[in-house]
């Protein structure tokens, strides 16, 4: 039997997440939360964050909603919501810095996807740390799946079903974020782990 994460504590920030982008994708203004570097570069600097709240149409939005859905069920008990908002920010401000520094000529971003591509990451290698062996798996076939991406291309078809480039540029540098922020959440452990 699957045993879900349901306590307040592990189920409280995901809800905020899917909430809050069910709420960004419904107003007339979400077109200010998306990544656009030349409003960027002019001084509007939340769109490095908030572009990942942003979705281009609602089959984009449901997709990453069951990627959040489906990270909770699978690591939900690794984050209170303190952990789960300071790992939401870093892995966005990173993923977003990434996209502005290694690749100018991506001029529009939104979505989910290179976030949540960070907390799997983040996940898959806790998981570990436990001695999972299934860590060990998901933490090879996300990189798998993303060395495949840069090799073929973004999905044609999945790019005319969410209205956008698949920007497989943010799922790469999201998992590379998602090593950082799993050292930064758990730098006591590691710290640990090496003294012993």
């Amino acid at each position: 039997m699957l045993n879900l994460p349901t306590d307040k504590r592990y189920i409280t920030a995901p809800l905020v997440l899917i909430f809050a982008a069910i709420i960004i994708f419904a107003t007339p203004l979400s077109e200010l939360f998306e990544y656009n570097r030349s409003l960027f570069s002019h001084g509007e600097y939340w769109r490095l964050i908030t572009a990942h709240f942003s979705h281009s149409n609602s089959y984009h939005l449901m997709l990453n909603l069951a990627g959040v859905a489906l990270i909770w069920a699978l690591h939900g008990e690794y984050y209170d919501v303190k952990k789960y908002a300071l790992a939401l920010f870093l892995l966005a401000l990173y993923t977003g810095g990434g996209l502005y520094i290694f690749y100018p000529e991506n001029t529009l971003y939104n979505g989910l996807s290179g976030v949540l591509h960070g907390l799997i990451i983040v996940g898959a290698l806790i998981d570990c740390q436990k001695g999972m062996k299934t860590g060990y798996l998901l933490f090879i076939g996300v990189w798998l799946k993303i060395a495949w991406e840069q090799y073929a291309g973004p999905s044609a078809e999945l790019g005319q079903l969410i209205n956008a480039r698949v920007a497989t540029e943010a799922h790469l540098i999201g998992a590379i974020s998602g090593i950082f922020v799993y050292a930064k959440l758990n730098r006591h452990a590691l710290r640990e782990n090496i003294t012993q």
